[in-house]
């Protein structure tokens, strides 16, 4: 369907919605898709950051260092302490970064149920 745009008086290409083609546009979808992925890898990125600065010993009284694990424990709040192992690498290795993988998967799964529709 061909209208005029009532503001900027440029023709504008819609489609109506119809069977196999839903209300929304395509491009919306795609892009609540990338933002759910980019926020998804960015959690989890934060939180394999800090698994890697926990493991290497990283200087927790620099800023950055700080900042890193700060996210990190917000992130994970909810996953803290699951695991009580003896070893304590370990032990961040596993609270930190299963909910690195659940933030990924949920992410990622959103985003490929919306470039499905």
């Amino acid at each position: 369907m061909n209208s005029a745009d009532p503001v900027s008086g440029y023709q504008t290409h819609e489609q109506p919605p119809g069977p196999g083609r839903p209300a929304r546009s395509e491009g919306t979808a795609r892009r609540v898709a990338l933002v759910s992925c980019t926020i998804a890898d960015v959690a989890a990125g934060l939180l394999g950051l800090w698994i890697v600065l926990y493991l290497l010993d990283a200087n927790q009284a620099n800023p950055f260092v700080e900042f890193v694990h700060g996210m990190a424990d917000w992130l994970s709040g909810w996953a803290q302490d699951i695991f009580t192992m003896d070893t304590e690498g370990l032990r961040v290795v596993l609270n930190y970064g299963l909910p690195a993988v659940i933030y990924l998967l949920i992410g990622h799964g959103i985003a490929a149920r919306l470039n499905r529709v």
